[in-house]
Formats: C-alpha cells, sequence, structure tokens
C-alpha cells in the first residue's frame, strides 16, 4: 500500500514538473545508500537498550514478578 501510494505521488509529480519527477527518480538510491549507515545505528541503539531493560529487569523477573 505504501508503494502504491508512492508511486501515485510520483506519477502527479511527474505531470506537474518533470524534471523534478526524474531528478528525484534519480537520487533515490544515492538518499537510499547514504541512510544506510543511521539505520544502522539506530539498531544498534535499540539493540543495547533492550539489553539494558533485560539487564536491569532480571533481578524482578527472578523474584516472580510478571508485567500485565
Amino acid at each position: 500500500m505504501k508503494f502504491l501510494l508512492l508511486l501515485v505521488v510520483w506519477f502527479i509529480l511527474l505531470l506537474l514538473s518533470w524534471p523534478i519527477a526524474l531528478l528525484a527518480l534519480l537520487l533515490w538510491p544515492l538518499l537510499w545508500l547514504l541512510s544506510l549507515p543511521f539505520r544502522l545505528i539506530g539498531i544498534t541503539f535499540e539493540a543495547v537498550f533492550a539489553l539494558l531493560k533485560a539487564v536491569l529487569m532480571l533481578p524482578a523477573r527472578i523474584l516472580g514478578h510478571r508485567a500485565r
């Protein structure tokens, strides 16, 4: 559904301003490649915080506390 919406928006942009639409089509892979390191950093931070939460909640889980 997200891809279909993106495609419709791109076609509207193509009808209104074809040079900008073609430029967006050509720059999209470059922007995707530039965003990869930031995604990896985000995944790493999410994993670190999940590990910290697990370590901090371990005593409560050992004592039998269950989250609702």
